[in-house]
């Protein structure tokens, strides 16, 4: 399913390149792991090889999805969450960067800061947006193979 240099999303830690597979002894049994260095925050995770399937790991989405995204964007194609209170707009946006999907978390990105446009966004929401915003920019810096901050002043560029 995965090889060595694989680029793979894995949902809620972020971009990463699979890096190497390594046998390893854990608690008397053998196993190989897929080595994957994060690009976020320079941490290796290590995953068993048979359990990679259910992990959520995905690959990188497409030049074509990101573009997508990117429109999204550029026509603040917001949905309206004004009929959520907190606590279901937060399990909602929750849900959505939990799943991994570009498309989903970057919808969490635009919903929060179109919502920070119009109110202070409470300290729960904050942390949701820097989240969301940190996955979004490690996806983004992978498919354009460009840095973290490229992909952010592109982000910031398209809001604007």
């Amino acid at each position: 399913m995965f090889k060595i240099g694989d680029k793979i999303i894995y949902p809620m830690q972020g971009a990463g390149i699979i890096d190497r597979v390594e046998e390893k002894e854990i608690s008397q049994v053998k196993c190989n792991y897929f080595i994957i260095n994060m690009v976020n925050n320079s941490m290796q995770v290590m995953i068993p090889q048979d359990k990679i399937s259910t992990s959520g790991i995905r690959p990188i989405s497409d030049e074509e999805t990101l573009e997508l995204v990117l429109q999204s964007f550029a026509t603040n194609d917001a949905q309206s969450d004004d009929a959520l209170n907190y606590k279901e707009r937060y399990q909602t946006n929750l849900r959505k960067v939990k799943s991994g999907d570009l498309k989903e978390g970057s919808e969490v990105v635009r919903d929060l800061l179109l919502l920070n446009s119009k109110k202070p966004l409470n300290s729960s929401e904050k942390q949701m947006l820097n989240t969301a915003k940190k996955l979004l920019v490690g996806e983004i810096s992978l498919i354009r193979n460009i840095s973290e901050a490229e992909a952010s002043n592109l982000i910031n560029s398209v809001i604007a």
